[in-house]
């Protein structure tokens, strides 16, 4: 019997496959658990290196099919599998006479695994970096003893539909689009790691879709990534959109780098990057220049703050593929779900209200200022026209100190990011301070609407659609526009959350008033497609639909109606 799900569409696609299920996360195995009868220390100890091998002969059959990068971390991670510090230490461990009593092999090599990490993260350097690979493979061992399939992204001859109740950053890191042909999830929400690398890969996606993670493996589903809808056992007419959303893919398979509305009007659209690699790819797509770049990539995963020749280098690589056009660089988004041990406090009770972003600057003062020095330094070095902004504004008076700052450090264009309320609303008096505003939706919406952007239960609130955000975002364009007027200065809002790339939404916010939009560079070609059907007074008219819509799902689909394009694409 089909079964129809629906969720929240985070990136367009129509297509039809089978299901492959996430292994669910290996858990630690219990501390005290009664050894059966039988067992013994001897079989125990064989059971765990028949595992340790088992894990090692699938590591090295994987790397045999792999290439470059991937194939070199698998042969590396498979000869940790059988690495002796983790065996023998797991089969020492199993003694009764061992400090905490007899365990099971499971324990063992569980315990065995965190004190080989431990060791590796004290060695610090490049052994540091291997401890995540030994509980990787500690996780894979215990499976393996559990008779569990190993945690990770499947491995599939065939492409398939990947279901989840979500995904954690590090899985996202081996997931080959040549073979996840849509992502599923039940959890989740349209800001989540899963929605932001779905839209990065292009890959159709559908999250908070309840139950999902439930459907089983090899079941074949039709996923609409626009409507966010999944359905099993798919007919004759889902057959039928998923060929022609595969026949008209190419329709939108490229983007001339020149955007304008159906009358001329020009709303540029850029990218969003984290590295010079990022910058390549965009410049590639045809990106009109970068909206938002993130220079806390360069800064994770450290424990102390990088030197100004590494900032000058990351910066840089950037700038080198955008001479003579805008790119926007938000200094350190540091805290909440970017932690830096540098320059955040892990303790902090409630950290997406905490001392993140352009606050860090009160609690670790000098950061701030060595990184626009070396935004300075690197702008000088290359073409582009660099701008700098600063995440977190709050106050007219905090974007005025990081105005002074930056121009201080060389800089002559200066703004602020747009995500706490209290700057969309004051948005008049920040911009008399400082430049331009860059709008991050994502942020916006959670503060808007109180709802963590990272729970799935809480997606339906964390929507940009919400009517309350489209007002705050209206509030910002009415705020730069008073501002131009109070100094005579041009005073631009752009748009750098994930709802620019939503085609139908980016029509709402040119008509609101922003003057450009970053995105995904995979989204450019289908938001420029779409923008270049509606004229300026078109695009005003539906925005003012859309604000006075009683919810998301109304403002969304008023839109939508309007917007044949849509449908005609797939969108």
């Amino acid at each position: 019997m089909s079964r129809e799900f629906h969720g929240v569409g985070v990136t367009p696609g129509r297509v039809v496959g089978r299901v492959r299920q996430m292994p669910a996360p290996v858990h630690e195995p219990h501390a005290h658990v009664a050894i059966p009868a039988g067992v013994t220390v001897e079989s125990e100890a064989e059971r765990i290196k028949a595992a340790s091998k088992a894990v090692q002969a699938e590591l090295k059959a994987r790397a045999a099919g792999a290439a470059g990068d991937a194939r070199n971390v698998l042969e590396a991670t498979a000869l940790m599998a059988a690495d002796p510090m983790l065996v023998k230490g797991a089969v020492k461990l199993l003694n009764p006479a061992a400090d905490g009593g007899p365990r099971t092999a499971e324990r063992a090599v569980w315990e065995s695994g965190a004190s080989v990490a431990d060791k590796l993260k004290a060695l610090g350097g490049y052994m540091a970096e291997r401890a995540a690979d030994v509980l990787d493979v500690r996780a894979r061992i215990v499976a393996e003893l559990r008779g569990l399939p190993a945690p990770g992204i499947p491995v599939s001859d065939t492409p398939f539909v990947l279901a989840a109740e979500d995904l954690a950053p590090a899985d996202t890191a081996t997931l080959d689009p040549a073979k996840v042909v849509a992502l599923i999830t039940s959890g989740g929400g349209p800001q989540s790691h899963t929605a932001i690398l779905a839209r990065a890969l292009g890959l159709p996606a559908v999250v908070a879709a309840e139950g999902v993670d439930a459907i089983a493996d090899g079941t074949e589903v039709y996923v609409d990534g626009a409507a966010g809808r999944i359905e099993t056992e798919p007919g004759q007419a889902e057959a039928d959109a998923a060929r022609a959303w595969a026949a008209q893919a190419q329709t939108l398979a490229s983007f001339a780098g020149n955007n304008r509305l159906a009358d001329g009007y020009p709303v540029p659209l850029l990218a969003n990057v984290a590295t010079g690699a990022d910058a390549a790819k965009a410049a590639a797509a045809g990106a009109e220049g970068v909206g938002l770049l993130r220079t806390e990539f360069a800064f994770l995963d450290r424990d102390t703050e990088p030197t100004h020749e590494e900032q000058v280098a990351a910066y840089g690589a950037v700038f080198e593929h955008f001479a003579g056009k805008k790119v926007v660089i938000r200094t350190l988004d540091a805290g909440a779900d970017k932690p830096l041990p540098f320059l955040t406090n892990a303790d902090e009770p409630n950290p997406a209200l905490g001392v993140r972003g352009y606050r860090t600057d009160r609690t670790s003062p000098g950061v701030l200022e060595r990184q626009l020095a070396a935004i300075a330094a690197a702008a000088k070095e290359h073409e582009a026209d660099v701008w700098v902004m600063a995440p977190m504004i709050s106050t007219p008076d905090e974007a005025a100190a990081f105005t002074a700052l930056a121009h201080a450090a060389g800089l002559p264009t200066a703004g602020v990011m747009v995500e706490v309320p209290s700057a969309a609303l004051t948005s008049a008096h920040i911009l008399v301070g400082a430049d331009f505003a860059s709008l991050g939706t994502n942020d916006l919406t959670q503060y808007a609407m109180a709802a963590d952007r990272m729970l799935g239960p809480l997606a339906a609130l964390n929507d940009p659609w919400q009517p309350a955000v489209l007002h705050l975002i209206k509030a910002t364009c009415d705020g730069a526009a008073a501002a131009r007027a109070a100094t005579g200065a041009p005073k631009p809002v752009g748009v750098c959350g994930e709802s620019a790339a939503d085609p139908a939404l980016a029509v709402v916010l040119a008509g609101l008033g922003v003057t450009t939009l970053s995105m995904t560079p995979r989204a450019l070609p289908a938001v420029a497609a779409v923008l270049a059907t509606v004229t300026v007074a078109e695009a005003q008219r539906l925005a003012a639909e859309a604000l006075a819509a009683p919810s998301a799902q109304a403002a969304r689909d008023g839109v939508r109606a309007h917007l044949p394009i849509l449908d005609k694409l797939g969108l």
